[in-house]
């Protein structure tokens, strides 16, 4: 039992020495200019998206609070009935 965690211990040694001695770089923003350019691109609409979103909502949510100022969305019981 205690040779096969030492020979798991040695391998996962081993194992991740060889993962430190690989210095290889993985590009992960391309380098030509247009491509750079449609990620910035992308990445103004999504934002502008988000803003827009933030700011739609928070209009419904003034919009919400007015009417339960008012007290439109209660029902109101005189009111006369059309049969």
């Amino acid at each position: 039992m205690l040779r096969k965690i030492l020979f798991a211990c040695a391998f996962m040694l081993i194992n991740t020495v060889t993962l430190w001695a690989q210095q290889e770089t993985i590009e992960v923003f391309p380098s030509a200019p247009y491509d750079r350019h449609i990620i910035f691109q992308c990445l103004a609409f999504f934002w502008m998206a988000i803003i827009g979103l933030v700011v739609i909502v928070r209009m419904k949510l003034k919009e919400i609070e007015r009417i339960q100022k008012m007290g439109i969305d209660r029902e109101n019981k005189d009111i006369p009935l059309l049969d």
